[in-house]
């Protein structure tokens, strides 16, 4: 068994503020080489239980990267995530959004469901360990920048 991946870190602002920036400007932070397309002209997340999250490119072609399996603003976030690989290789991600005082959040991210990838499980744990690594600074500036 895998064990879960999880990443923390801080942010100064709101978890409504943060929360608002993941979910609703993900395609404002994340960048480009960690798409399916290479160049998207929007990344979405529907913000609901069963909403799609999914890249579009300029041509109008959608590639599918998960689901939205929870949904609670501003604290929680979850999803079935196969971003780049087919739904049978999917992982489950949470992500939370709690107030640590004085304007700042904590963001705790949880990956799991390695099970589900077989031998590769334990390598693509450690792509994704770098994925996330290269992700929160992005995501750091977006949101203290007012993004």
């Amino acid at each position: 068994m895998t064990d879960p991946l999880r990443v923390t870190f801080e942010v100064a602002c709101t978890p409504a503020h943060a929360f608002a920036t993941w979910t609703e400007r993900l395609g404002w932070w994340w960048p480009p080489d960690h798409t399916v397309s290479g160049s998207p002209a929007d990344v979405v997340l529907e913000g609901r239980v069963g909403g799609r999250i999914y890249e579009r490119t300029p041509h109008g072609a959608e590639h599918d990267w998960g689901v939205v399996t929870q949904w609670r603003p501003p604290d929680l976030v979850a999803y079935r995530w196969h971003l780049g690989a087919g739904e049978q290789l999917s992982t489950d991600v949470a992500v939370r959004f709690s107030a640590l005082g004085a304007g700042t959040t904590r963001v705790e991210i949880e990956q799991d469901g390695w099970e589900r990838l077989g031998s590769a499980a334990a390598d693509l744990r450690d792509r994704n360990r770098a994925g996330w690594d290269s992700l929160v600074p992005l995501f750091r500036a977006a949101v203290e920048s007012g993004g």
